[in-house]
């Protein structure tokens, strides 16, 4: 699959949600790619919100955040995000008091590296499965459908 390309070249696993996207799109995007490393290891190497997760997210803002003055974020945009952070807290959190942790720190000092391309394939299935429930088409760039 593309995404073990794409990491075998290191990217981060924010910036191959993010390039799946855009490949699927048949579009290059260099300095979204770029900005979406700055998620990379849980916001910017502080371990925090796994970047998988992360890049999910801007994965579905790709095809329904708000992108300039005369355009409105999708109807859909907000709940998808909530689905795909539940989605990922409840097959990949870790602990069971209280919410599951989602941190980068926590699911490394778990799982090591070796997890993260499972969680990252994952996450990218689950955001087009999420996008195909909200009847967009992610071949498809904004707008142009």
């Amino acid at each position: 699959m593309e995404l073990m390309a794409l990491d075998g070249r290191r990217y981060h696993c924010s910036q191959i949600l993010v390039s799946l996207g855009l490949r699927l799109q048949a579009r290059e995007n260099p300095e979204l790619v770029r900005a979406a490393g700055g998620l990379a290891f849980g916001l910017g190497h502080s371990n925090e919100t796994c970047g998988a997760l992360l890049g999910g997210c801007c994965l579905l803002g790709l095809y329904g955040g708000k992108g300039h003055d005369g355009e409105e974020e999708a109807e859909w945009f907000r709940l998808s995000n909530r689905r795909l952070a539940d989605w990922f807290r409840e097959t990949y959190g870790l602990g069971t008091e209280g919410a599951p942790s989602i941190r980068c720190t926590d699911l490394l000092d778990r799982h090591g590296l070796k997890h993260c391309g499972a969680m990252v394939r994952g996450t990218y299935l689950k955001t087009i499965e999420l996008l195909g429930e909200f009847g967009v088409d992610p071949a498809e760039p904004r707008g142009e459908s």
